[in-house]
């Protein structure tokens, strides 16, 4: 067949039937080129010349683009592409493991069977739909997009697949709006057990995560002399280290604990590497004594990660500025940060305030610049 030199060729492969003799012609028009050196052929799949023509055609498109060719490309599956993911999760040590595994669970049962090639942007929006007629959440959703759009990014990168469909995110409107007053934080204070006061105190002074970063504290993790309670890297949900300078408060809370400790640590003859603890045991939740704690004092309902949101609010309130709030509370990310910034009744009269004076001040320059 003609061909341009350097294009590559379009041919129906011949063989010879070894009982006859016979030379014979395949139907399907194959196609043939090179690319970093090396052959490739691969199958139109069509008994039309045409059709290996545009075949060829789009692979030198895809060449000039810096996009993987060849005919591997269009066998990668859903199923490899997972197993990339629980790969890159595993090798760089990701703890929500079996998060990303429920993800590609429901993923599977709607892209198991498909190649990377089939699974384009209006799979994903019929996905989408399906699962959201499931009663699946939103957040939910977006979680398993996110496992999709990763595993085709490992996909391309290992030149397995050559793009990415359009996968777009769901609006979530879930934001909650939830803090403590200080008579609230005191009233729940009142009514939990010593042993989960000095925990609490220290979600509403530092916003930390109490489950994963303020319950898994040790010892050596506070520095009294220096003034500092310390996240090591790689306890923290975005892997980062983080310190936290000791306010007047939380010394005072600290050091009561650390004495408590030490007087457990000669009354048993035990070390006890845990800052916080029940009878010398590490403390790994309160669910029962917090939601008795909160409904005695009249604001059922409350959940602890509202003492994020008041943390954040505090240190507004304070004019400390975001950049050091970020740091100190942990988010990475200012779209984060505003998320739980929330402006409260008194924070808008404060501000109503201050631009009063302005205008005062204002007018009173208008008035000594008449003279």
């Amino acid at each position: 067949m003609k061909r341009e030199r350097g294009f590559g060729s379009v041919y129906q492969p011949k063989w010879r039937d070894r009982k006859t003799g016979e030379t014979r012609q395949s139907p399907t028009f194959w196609i043939s080129y090179w690319h970093r050196g090396r052959l490739h052929r691969e199958s139109s799949h069509s008994a039309k010349p045409g059709d290996a023509v545009k075949l060829l055609k789009r692979r030198h498109g895809e060449i000039a683009v810096g996009k993987p060719v060849g005919p591997d490309i269009e066998k990668t599956t859903f199923e490899d592409m997972a197993e990339m993911l629980i790969t890159d999760y595993k090798a760089n040590g990701r703890r929500s493991v079996g998060r990303v595994e429920d993800a590609i669970n429901h993923l599977r049962e709607y892209f198991g069977d498909s190649r990377a090639v089939e699974i384009t942007g209006d799979r994903v929006t019929a996905y989408v739909t399906a699962r959201q007629a499931e009663k699946a959440a939103n957040a939910t959703i977006n979680a398993e997009l996110a496992a999709l759009s990763r595993m085709f990014v490992l996909a391309m990168r290992a030149g397995k697949a050559a793009s990415k469909p359009y996968i777009g995110k769901l609006a979530l409107n879930n934001a909650r709006k939830g803090f403590f007053e200080f008579d609230q934080f005191q009233a729940v204070l009142a009514h939990l057990p010593d042993d989960i006061k000095p925990v609490i105190e220290t979600a509403y002074e530092t916003g930390w995560r109490i489950d994963s970063e303020i319950l898994t504290r040790q010892r050596h993790h506070v520095d009294l002399k220096a003034g500092w309670l310390r996240l090591d890297p790689g306890q923290t949900k975005n892997n980062e280290g983080r310190m936290f300078p000791l306010t007047p408060r939380l010394r005072q809370v600290l050091e009561v604990q650390i004495a408590r400790t030490e007087a457990l640590q000669r009354a048993t003859g035990q070390i006890l590497p845990w800052l916080f603890h029940r009878g010398g045991k590490r403390i790994k939740t309160f669910r029962r004594s917090w939601l008795t704690a909160c409904k005695n004092a009249g604001v059922p309902g409350r959940i602890r990660h509202d003492f994020r949101r008041t943390a954040v609010r505090n240190l507004e309130r304070a004019t400390v500025p975001r950049s050091a709030a970020m740091k100190m509370v942990g988010h990475k990310t200012l779209a984060i940060y505003s998320r739980y910034a929330i402006c409260d009744e008194s924070m808008l009269r404060d501000a109503a305030e201050k631009l009063g004076r302005l205008h005062l001040e204002d007018q009173k320059q208008r008035e000594l610049s008449k003279f």
